[in-house]
Order: structure tokens, then C-alpha cells, then sequence
């Protein structure tokens, strides 16, 4: 039992810190994660998603700390119990998500590596198995080192995790996973492979045969069958091929612009999501940036969800001389985790992002 203990402690605690650390690269985009869990149509918790980066925030920080602790084995029982309570919360999350197919994606190790839902459940069951051993066999998990070293290696732990944060927040995450980082082309984010796996769907047809209602199921043809069409419900049962880069349109008038502009050799990009969310300050400091890109010869568009009884007095506001497109908020959200942000692009491929405290770093030599 000891060993046995003692081997799940390292594996549990290895895999608490790499989660944690991965969402705590973007803790931005586990607040959007949370937000899904909050929605209406899921939780329905609305009146939480306010304090989503805040309570994102905790839960990272807290799940970096308590893979250390256990490591240490420092406060064993505070750290066992915590373990237990937060992985109960989310088998139950992801079992909901899962079994309601209601968020398909939970976040669990941010954009590095993505889970179906199920997935994630039987990740979390694994997880529970492994802190019911520590729970129940938590006599032999033993410290490292004496209290005060544990405390020490707490606190500078704890410290390390704070400042982190705050760089990512104020800047841009370290390290980005999602299919917009630097270097990478939109266009070819796009494409599909030839041969790619196509989705698979199961239709339900309903029938009035004889005053009798009757369901067929297939895969798609309309089936033979004598009686009268009352409806059909459309399930898929198995994803096909999803590009990187999708949903990504730049739109205006009910026209698509995106294929024009990746074509641009010198364009910067100025993305935000939500201009009643953005920032004051980073709005400020576009003017001057983006007035000096137009000088060198870039084209400047701003992308937004947001529609023109936004944008435009956006513009008139902090005198911007450039137009706003369209844009899916979920995809901005997705391309830079700074509202509002800048990328700077030749034909396509991403060469500078930065967050709106960084914009004076942007090159347009």
C-alpha cells in the first residue's frame, strides 16, 4: 500500500502541476472556458461570469500549489482533502458536459492538448481513483523535507505562480498553442487535406404510417416507406476533419474580405472583441501606432464582433483612421487574448502579436 500511495502521489501531483501550469500560460482563455460552464443553456449560472478570470484565476494557481504540496508533502491532510473536493467538482463537471454534450472542449489542459468530452471524464475518474488512494493511505505520504522547508517551497511557489500571472495577463501568454501564434499562416490553417475524414451523421425520420407514427433512422437517405413525412431530427455521430483556422471571416456589408486581406503584404490587424469590454487605455494607444503604420505604407483594419453603433463612435472617439470588419467573437477571442490586440501579417502569415500594453513594440520598418 505504500508504494502504491506514494506512486500515485507523483503521478497526481505531476499532473496537477503540468495542468495547472498550461492553464496558468492563459488564464484568459480558461476564464472564456468558464464562461461556457456558466452560460444558461449549461449551468446556468450567468451572475458568475463577471468574476470568470477571477475565479480562473484561483483555480489554476490553486491546482499549481496543490500538485507542490502533495509533492512536498507539506500539510498532507489539507492537501488530500483539497485534492479530493476539487476533483469531485470537476468529474462531475466533465461527466455533464460529456453526457449533456453541452461543452465540447473542457479546458482541462487549455489549447496544448485537446479532449473530446468523454475523454475528459474518464481522465477525471483515473484522477479520482488515484486521490481516493492518497486519501485513504495518506498516513504514509510523508514529508519531504522539515515543515519549514515545505513552507518555504510553498511560499516561493505561491510567489512564482502571482508573478507569472501577471505577466501573462499584462503581456501575452508565454507560450501559444493555438493555430494563431507567431509564424503561422492563416490561409493554410484553413485547408482541409485531401481524403480528410468527412462527418458522419444519423437522421431520424418520422412517419404517419396508418395513423401510427413510425421512425426510421439512416445515415442520410431518405428512406422508403409508405406513409406520411411528419419531420426529422439530425444527430452527428462522429466528427470529421476540423481545420486549425476556422470560422475566420473579415466581413462588411454582408461580404467576405478575408481572402483579399490575406493576400496583403504589409497589414496590421487590430482585434477587438467586445468594444464595450476593451480597454480604455489600450484604445488610447492605438491612435498613435496604427497612424504611423498607415504612414509606412501598412494597411490597418480593426476586426470586432461588435456592429457599427459601436465602431463607429469607437472611431470617432480615439480618432481612428482606420474601419472595422466583422468578425466571430469566439475566433478573436481565440486569436489574441488582449482586447483589444495587434497583429502584424505579410500574406497571411502571422509576424507580430502583441498585447495593447506592448504596442509601442510594434515594427513597421
Amino acid at each position: 500500500m505504500k508504494y502504491i500511495v506514494n506512486l500515485s502521489r507523483i503521478i497526481v501531483g505531476i499532473l496537477f502541476i503540468i495542468s495547472g501550469a498550461i492553464k496558468l500560460n492563459d488564464p484568459v482563455g480558461f476564464s472564456f472556458k468558464l464562461e461556457e460552464y456558466f452560460a444558461p443553456d449549461v449551468l446556468n449560472l450567468p451572475f458568475l461570469s463577471p468574476y470568470a478570470l477571477g475565479i480562473a484565476l484561483f483555480l489554476v494557481v490553486l491546482e499549481v500549489m496543490l500538485g507542490i504540496m502533495l509533492l512536498l508533502g507539506y500539510k498532507s491532510k489539507f492537501t488530500v482533502w483539497s485534492l479530493l473536493l476539487m476533483i469531485v467538482f470537476f468529474t462531475f463537471l466533465t461527466f455533464y458536459s460529456a453526457y449533456f454534450n453541452k461543452v465540447t472542449d473542457c479546458g482541462c489542459f487549455g489549447d496544448a492538448i485537446k479532449l473530446t468530452p468523454w475523454e475528459s471524464f474518464s481522465k477525471d475518474v483515473v484522477l479520482l481513483i488515484l486521490i481516493l488512494l492518497l486519501f485513504f493511505g495518506r498516513k504514509y505520504i510523508k514529508p519531504l523535507a522539515s515543515p519549514r522547508i515545505g513552507l518555504i517551497g510553498t511560499v516561493v511557489a505561491l510567489a512564482a505562480c502571482i508573478l507569472f500571472a501577471d505577466h501573462v495577463l499584462n503581456h501575452l501568454p508565454v507560450i501559444d498553442f493555438r493555430p494563431y501564434k507567431v509564424g503561422a499562416n492563416i490561409e493554410e490553417g484553413m485547408i482541409i487535406p485531401e481524403g480528410a475524414p468527412k462527418p458522419i451523421y444519423e437522421y431520424s425520420w418520422k412517419f404517419d404510417v396508418d395513423g401510427s407514427e413510425k421512425v426510421i433512422v439512416t445515415n442520410g437517405d431518405y428512406p422508403s416507406v409508405d406513409g406520411e413525412f411528419i419531420s426529422v431530427d439530425t444527430k452527428e455521430i462522429q466528427k470529421g476533419y476540423e481545420p486549425p483556422v476556422h470560422d475566420f471571416t473579415i466581413e462588411k456589408g454582408g461580404e467576405d474580405y478575408a481572402e483579399a486581406m490575406l493576400a496583403e503584404d504589409r497589414l496590421i490587424m487590430v482585434i477587438a472583441y467586445d468594444l464595450r469590454k476593451a480597454s480604455p487605455e489600450g484604445m488610447e494607444k492605438l491612435k498613435g501606432v496604427t497612424d504611423k503604420a498607415i504612414a509606412d505604407g501598412y494597411k490597418v483594419i480593426g476586426m470586432s464582433a461588435s456592429d457599427e453603433k459601436l465602431t463607429l463612435p469607437a472611431q470617432k472617439e480615439y480618432g481612428l483612421d482606420f474601419e472595422f470588419y466583422f468578425t466571430d467573437a469566439t475566433t478573436l477571442k481565440t486569436i489574441v487574448r488582449s482586447n483589444p490586440g495587434i497583429l502584424k501579417l505579410h500574406r497571411g502569415t502571422i509576424q507580430q502579436k502583441l498585447h495593447f500594453n506592448d504596442a509601442d513594440e510594434l515594427d513597421t520598418d
